[in-house]
């Protein structure tokens, strides 16, 4: 081996032979051209936006919005630090990550995607802080200087998820950076009226302060980025790899348009590896057994349901900023409340999936099935009631029984949660639908509406409440009672073994 001669420049040569040639001045030609149409479509809805916030916000709205951008960032946070963020293409990860090459090279392609996924949600972030705290003098500066923040923190934050991915301590230092940005969106939300006033006395102040601000927020991420750039070279190969194959997977289910194996992923990403403690099961009656193992799971992850409940605050947040109730609370309740039952029903999913264990426990279906629809059904009260009580301390649902309304309603969440369990893949055999606003394949639109369709359906009265009411009518809790009730017995009647 020693005689051999160094394989890396060879690589390397090779490498360079196989990529493309340098852009000719047709090319740049076509690149300034899209980017100039893209500015003139922009310019427009850019100019009617600013023209928008060019006003004096409300100081609880104002906090309210803060709070959801707060949590907008943190979001994205987690989702980066999930997704990996340096990952490489299949055959870079089996290959070139493991060869003698300069891993920083190998990597660089990557960096600058992540650099230009930061871009739009920069700017993003941007707008929608101008948008939440306003600008009553209308400064063109004032919408340059948010739009320096709202990159500083998308690179910064992207940066700190590189780092984390080299460095244990860069990890717990990002960690530590999305629990003190969730606890600062709820001093915010919780100190209402008070916290609004302050932010928006800070959007008040003189434009050098905010362009200082911008300046520093600037440079601080600018030596963030350098620092991931050279951390390139010491992230671990397993860690690439791992990375790589979590990207492989979801590219895989987007290709194949099939959402519902993006669950299957991150639920075995996450016990992958896990050493699990053996316990007995309890004593219960057969169909209870049989849906213990939901239970089980969801002690085993106690962050995971304290993450459920804490978005309970979303409606009070989504209410404050959009001044009332509306379609948009009244859709936030649903969308959350249906999200957090089907956290339970991983079981029917095993279920639908692989029918012959169920029949080889000797259950029947629909009592193992009714067996299942337990833990939604507390989870989505619980859930329920949160949310309609910071409704209610928001001051939209005034008077009436509106407590009686969340664990009215979740037998018909439970039911729509089910039903999103065990329904079918993604039919990409079904036609496409010719609309004005363009073609909609009928297939994807009816696997997103399955579960949801039913929920809906069944909390009628719920949304009304929501909606149309103030106050809450006595009949509305009664009449939920009966639909939702209704709903989940008349789903368990109809189910069959194999529709999913």
């Amino acid at each position: 081996m020693s005689g051999l001669a160094d394989p890396v420049p060879a690589v390397r040569a090779f490498l360079r032979s196989r990529k493309g040639g340098q852009p000719s001045w047709l090319d740049r030609y076509t690149a300034l051209f899209g980017l100039a149409v893209a500015a003139a479509v922009l310019a427009q809805p850019a100019s009617s936006a600013f023209a928008a916030v060019t006003r004096q916000s409300d100081p609880a709205r104002a906090a309210a919005g803060a709070a959801l951008i707060m949590l907008a960032y943190a979001g994205l946070l987690v989702v980066t630090r999930a997704a990996g963020p340096v990952a490489v293409p299949a055959a870079d990860a089996a290959w070139l990550v493991l060869s003698p090459l300069d891993r920083r090279g190998v990597l660089g392609r990557t960096a600058g995607l992540l650099a230009a996924v930061s871009l739009p949600a920069g700017i993003v972030l941007g707008v929608g802080v101008l948008a939440v705290l306003g600008s009553p003098d209308g400064s063109v500066v004032r919408l340059i200087t948010a739009v320096v923040l709202g990159l500083a923190a998308s690179a910064g934050g992207m940066a700190v998820a590189v780092l984390a991915q080299a460095s244990q301590t860069w990890s717990s230092w990002l960690q530590a950076t999305v629990v003190v940005t969730v606890l600062l969106a709820a001093a915010v939300a919780l100190l209402g009226s008070g916290a609004g006033r302050r932010l928006l006395a800070a959007a008040s102040a003189p434009v050098p302060y905010g362009m200082a601000l911008a300046g520093a927020s600037a440079m601080v991420a600018a030596l963030l980025v350098r620092r991931a750039w050279a951390s390139l070279g010491d992230i671990p190969a397993r860690t690439v790899l791992a990375a790589s194959s979590r990207v492989g997977h979801v590219a895989t289910a987007a290709a194949g348009m099939e959402p519902g194996a993006l669950t299957w992923i991150a639920e075995d990403n996450h016990w992958r590896g896990r050493l699990l403690r053996s316990r007995r099961w309890p004593a219960l009656p057969a169909p209870s057994a049989q849906a213990w193992q939901d239970w089980r799971r969801l002690s085993r992850r106690p962050g995971r349901l304290a993450a459920m409940l804490g978005t309970s605050l979303l409606p009070f947040l989504v209410a404050r900023a959009t001044g009332g109730l509306g379609p948009l609370t009244a859709a936030v309740v649903i969308t959350g409340a249906l999200a957090v039952a089907a956290a339970g029903t991983s079981g029917a999913r095993r279920d639908g999936d692989n029918p012959a264990l169920a029949r080889l426990l000797g259950v029947g279906f629909r009592e193992g099935l009714a067996a299942r629809a337990v833990l939604p059904v507390l989870l989505s009260a619980g859930w329920l009631t949160l949310a309609l009580g910071g409704l209610a301390l928001e001051g939209a649902l005034t008077s009436g029984p509106w407590w009686l309304l969340g664990p009215a309603a979740a037998p018909a969440v439970a039911a729509g949660a089910l039903r999103t369990a065990r329904r079918r893949p993604v039919d990409h055999s079904m036609p496409v639908i010719d609309t004005p606003g363009g073609a909609i394949p009928t297939g994807p639109l009816l696997w997103a509406v399955t579960g949801v369709d039913l929920a809906t359906l069944g909390c009628v009265p719920l949304l009304l409440a929501l909606t149309v009411q103030r106050p809450v009518p006595e009949a509305f809790p009664a009449g939920q009672v009966l639909l939702g009730a209704a709903v989940l017995s008349g789903y368990l009647f109809r189910a069959r073994r194999d529709v999913r």
